[in-house]
């Protein structure tokens, strides 16, 4: 679909006519038409009016002294790829053309050049500009384009590698801990699959942002299956950052499995509260509970397993503080408290 562009979208001109009063002609002209247009002079006055960059370029017979065409010859080399600046040349009806021609494309390699013969009438000349203007936009949109497509496979490049860097850190870690090959296989599964759910939650969001409470819901739903509910989440709702929702994902996926092997969920009334809340400071601070409760009387264990290793640790690189990891008789807690704003740009 074609868009009109506004007046601020469209480039200004530079208008480079010394003799007489044909600057002061066409910039009335391009003016009735809402063009933007300065008209320089030789020398610093026209490096400088090139230095801003016109979106086009008219320049009379009479300016094309060997200073100004080699000033012009030095913007037009300086131009990124992208870039094909038109310079429209108004000539004489005397003037040898196609003489002129040859040395200006020689001169000017990289430029749109377009050559009209006085006397030109004005709606010619402003109609021309106009649609040379439209070109010079066109160019600037396929330049934001191929910048963007640039920026998307850096970005795409670098969240894979975030993700292989991910993976294989939870298969050594898995691995080290693993007693059976069947061990290894069930736990590292479970992992990536607890790893792939936070990011479809942040590709759904359709940001660098998730809701902590559609990362909770995510991990814990397949165990509150068929009817049951047997880990119960309550909390705000707050945004926290793509790198901070797979590491409480991860530590989310370690309590469960623990809570299953060993805690509440092993046994047919246990429960699990994961519950978080966000105070009133000025800097706000992001608090998470985790409590077990109905499960098989708690004893500490002699050697810190895997889970609690990564929780620890990697709740601690969270929150910018180590967790409060309590194995109390009744039931497992862990309790963790950090800035909001340590989140969410994680």
């Amino acid at each position: 679909m074609n868009e009109t562009p506004t007046e601020s979208e469209l480039d200004w001109v530079l208008v480079l006519a010394p003799f007489r009063k044909d600057a002061e002609y066409i910039a009335a002209f391009l003016r009735e038409e809402k063009v933007a247009v300065n008209h320089g002079r030789t020398g610093k006055d026209l490096i400088h009016h090139l230095s801003l960059s016109p979106g086009v370029i008219v320049i009379t017979h009479e300016a094309l002294s060997p200073p100004v065409v080699a000033s012009i010859g030095e913007h037009i080399a300086a131009q990124p790829d992208w870039s094909e600046v038109p310079i429209l040349v108004l000539l004489e009806r005397a003037a040898p053309i196609t003489r002129i021609r040859s040395q200006l494309e020689r001169s000017w390699p990289g430029s749109r050049l377009l050559f009209h013969t006085r006397p030109i009438a004005p709606l010619e000349l402003v109609n021309s500009i106009q649609s040379n203007l439209l070109v010079r936009l066109r160019q600037k949109q396929v330049r934001d384009a191929i910048e963007r497509e640039v920026e998307l496979r850096l970005e795409l490049n670098h969240r894979i590698k975030n993700i292989l860097a991910s993976v294989t850190s939870i298969f050594q870690m898995t691995r080290r801990g693993a007693a059976t090959v069947e061990d290894l296989a069930a736990d590292f599964t479970g992992r990536l699959q607890a790893l792939s759910k936070v990011h479809t939650a942040v590709f759904e969001a359709g940001g660098d942002e998730v809701s902590l409470s559609s990362v909770v819901d995510l991990t814990v739903s397949p165990y509150n299956s068929d009817g049951l509910s047997r880990i119960h989440v309550r909390g705000p709702d707050v945004s926290i950052g793509r790198n901070s929702a797979t590491t409480i994902a991860l530590c989310l996926h370690e309590l469960i499995t623990n809570a299953l092997k060993y805690g509440a969920l092993s046994q047919k009334d246990g429960t699990v509260d994961i519950a978080w809340a966000i105070s009133d400071d000025a800097a706000p601070l992001l608090s998470l509970h985790w409590d077990e409760a109905g499960g098989p009387r708690v004893i500490e264990p002699t050697r810190q397993g895997y889970g609690t290793r990564y929780i620890r640790a990697a709740l601690a690189s969270l929150f910018g503080s180590a967790p409060d990891i309590a194995f109390a008789p009744d039931g497992f807690r862990c309790r963790v408290v950090g800035p909001l704003g340590r989140l969410q740009q994680s």
